[in-house]
């Protein structure tokens, strides 16, 4: 059987597999294997089951990964994310729209410290989408705005796919992080500027007085605290305002809970509504926001720390501003959401690591059936622009995202597509940041957009609803990466300031 044949018919039981919803690893491991017993004979395919676990996993670098993760999960257990929305939201929420361009400002604050695109749009969901349809926002829209600000978790430092980008191809992990700030931000912007110009005019105001939502987030605070009379003396002020809800919302920080209002320019409205005005927001949210970011990105910049040192100290500092959050809840409380934290880190590492093996083992096949090479020679022959080819192959990404999870796209592709872009002598650290954009893009591109079913599965909005509202923010999303496709130096500037810093 000729090898192109063998390699076709590989690929199309891969892709059957996983229609038939067996885990990707699984699917990965059992494809590869049975290619190489096929091409090498079946010792040499149970040789490579018995040795890829160990090496594909046995390496120090790749302990960054449960690091990041770990310092993530404690930092969404710490509240940091709240905090953080909080803040964004008082500081908008005079602008039209001003709930939204909150949610993504907190996204990509919180993203800074979890590194994980499905952790932020997990929490995000929990946080804003009643906010914002209690505000008016269609459900479309604000599920759409959480699901792709969600995505930024891929791009901002500390990302685990950049990470794992730089492991995989040898890149500097440093270099690969710092690629990832100017680009995450434009993308925040893009998403805040159709929030402005386009998105706040879908948002239908409730016609709830302020006096009404004020009442009703007295009575609200009332059942929480367990006073029953007090909640029906707050009901009773309130008479009128039982159709007007108020958002479960972020939880309380201080004496009231954050209230959901009508958009309002009045800034002294905004602040009675809170219950807090500038001096008691919770800035310590922000604060511990900025110590996790610099002991990351400044230890490993400044060369104090290594990338996997840093993340282990970030780590731990994490565990402390848990602990100290939930001082005053008692031992029970800490031990929770530490224990919490821990199983979520096990959870998410397994599977990054059952993934990575078994795409080491598909991985194997593809090299041992020369596929790497033979794409790198026909795409070198063939008569058109380097970027133009460079391109094609990106966009490839887009419609593997929606069949596969991020990780198994990043390490299916880069075996393919980096080696190509090295030989027609492409930067590998802008390479990397396009692979990774574009590979987020693909997490909210329909049918099956992982992050829009996360929004989905926590907000219960249908998940049609959710790629409705995603798919205008995702054309913002294509322009910013055409930008940073085109323009290469936009990526690459900070990366050379950390190179000229090492060298």
């Amino acid at each position: 059987m000729l090898i192109s044949m063998i390699v076709l018919t590989i690929v199309v039981l891969l892709i059957v597999l996983l229609m038939l919803r067996m885990p990707v690893a699984l699917s990965l491991a059992l494809s590869g294997a049975l290619g190489l017993g096929i091409l090498q004979g079946t010792n040499y395919a149970t040789n490579v089951l018995g040795s890829v676990p160990f090496t594909a996993t046995a390496s120090f670098s790749l302990t960054i990964i449960p690091m990041f993760i770990l310092m993530g999960m404690l930092a969404m257990r710490a509240r940091i994310a709240e905090h953080v929305f909080a803040i964004a939201n008082h500081v908008v929420s005079r602008f039209p729209g001003g709930l939204g361009v909150a949610t993504v400002m907190a996204c990509a604050g919180f993203s800074a410290v979890s590194g994980s695109s499905i952790g932020t749009a997990a929490t995000m969901s929990k946080l804003s989408v009643g906010q914002m349809r209690a505000y008016g926002y269609p459900a479309a829209l604000a599920t759409g705005i959480v699901a792709i600000a969600g995505t930024l978790g891929v791009v901002i430092p500390p990302s685990t796919f950049l990470v794992l980008y730089a492991i995989m191809t040898g890149e500097s992990v440093a270099q690969i992080l710092a690629a990832g700030i100017i680009p995450g931000i434009l993308s925040a912007l893009g998403y805040i500027v159709y929030i402005l110009v386009v998105g706040h005019r879908q948002i239908v105001r409730p016609e709830t007085t302020l006096p009404e939502v004020v009442s009703v987030a007295h009575a609200d605070a009332a059942v929480r605290a367990g006073s029953r009379e007090a909640a029906a003396t707050g009901a009773t002020s309130g008479a009128g305002s039982a159709g007007s809800g108020s958002g479960s919302g972020s939880g309380s920080f201080g004496a009231a809970p954050a209230t959901v209002l009508p958009n309002t320019p009045n800034t002294t409205a905004v602040k009675q509504a809170y219950g807090r005005t500038v001096r008691n927001l919770p800035w310590r949210g922000l604060f511990r926001l900025g110590i996790i970011f610099l002991i990351i990105l400044g230890g490993m910049f400044s060369g104090v720390f290594t990338s996997t040192e840093s993340a282990a100290i970030a780590a731990f500092v994490a565990l402390l501003i848990l602990l100290w959050e939930f001082r005053r809840d008692g031992w029970n409380t800490m031990w929770f959401n530490v224990k919490g934290a821990l199983l979520d880190t096990a959870q998410t590492t397994s599977m990054v690591f059952m993934i990575l093996v078994g795409s080491s083992v598909f991985s194997t096949f593809l090299i041992a059936a020369h596929v790497p090479d033979t794409v790198t020679t026909w795409v070198a022959g063939l008569d058109i622009p380097p970027l133009l080819t460079i391109g094609l192959l990106l966009l490839l990404l887009l419609p593997l995202g929606t069949a596969l999870d991020e990780i198994s796209v990043l390490i299916i592709t880069i075996p393919i597509i980096y080696p190509i872009a090295m030989e027609l002598g492409f930067d590998g650290i802008w390479l990397g940041l396009m692979i990774v954009k574009l590979t987020a893009i693909g997490m909210v591109t329909p049918p099956v957009g992982m992050t829009c079913f996360v929004v989905s599965g926590t907000t219960g909005v249908p998940t049609e609803t959710v790629f409705k509202g995603v798919l205008p923010l995702m054309l913002m999303d294509l322009a910013v990466s055409a930008v940073l496709f085109f323009v290469p130096a936009i990526t690459l500037f900070l990366p050379s300031l950390v190179a000229q810093s090492a060298g």
